[in-house]
């Protein structure tokens, strides 16, 4: 059926579905923005984050890493 309707256009075709396309696509954007929620909460700012990371791992420095080994050791390698 589609071919049957899109050989009826012609060569006029591709100027008669940009209209209809822009139609539907800005039903589409108005139907999306009442619909959907746009609200983004606020971060703080990137530096800002970035100091506090840096902070917490100075913080974490001074504590003793463990040995990823010796806590994750499998049973035959316990004995």
């Amino acid at each position: 059926m589609w071919p049957l309707i899109v050989r009826s256009f012609g060569s006029f075709g591709k100027y008669l579905t940009l209209p209809i396309v822009a139609v539907i696509g800005a039903v589409g954007y108005y139907v999306e923005s009442r619909v959907s929620d746009r609200y983004t909460p606020a971060t703080a700012p990137i530096v800002q984050q970035r100091q506090e990371r840096l902070l917490e791992n100075i913080d974490s420095a001074n504590k003793k890493k463990h040995n990823p080994l010796e806590v994750n050791l499998s049973p035959s390698l316990s004995s």
